[in-house]
């Protein structure tokens, strides 16, 4: 037991499911706009919009605003952090289920 359970390895703001859940629809794509990751996450704009603010308060995520035609758009980004914070978190997951 050289590092302690894995439950210490996990990190905090990952552990609520719709941060976790943002996160993995993330790691799979470069960006993507929010109205994408809020149907993949299956939430409201407004608990989205304050999941993502807690995961770029963390440096986990950022955003970038800009418009498609004349509409405003925001595009979220996995931070090299939050790819590095993501793997260690299912790494601490899968050694608590046993994998």
């Amino acid at each position: 037991m050289s590092d302690g359970h894995a439950r210490h390895r996990l990190e905090d703001v990952l552990v609520h499911p719709v941060r976790l859940s943002i996160v993995a629809a993330l790691v799979r794509v470069d960006e993507a706009e929010f109205g994408t990751v809020r149907d993949a996450v299956e939430v409201s704009d407004s608990v989205l919009s304050r999941q993502v603010a807690t995961l770029v308060g963390a440096g986990l995520v950022s955003t970038r605003k800009g418009y498609v035609g004349l509409r405003p758009r925001t595009w979220l980004k996995l931070t090299s952090h939050g790819r590095v914070s993501y793997a260690r978190h299912l790494e601490a997951l899968r050694e608590i289920a046993g994998d």
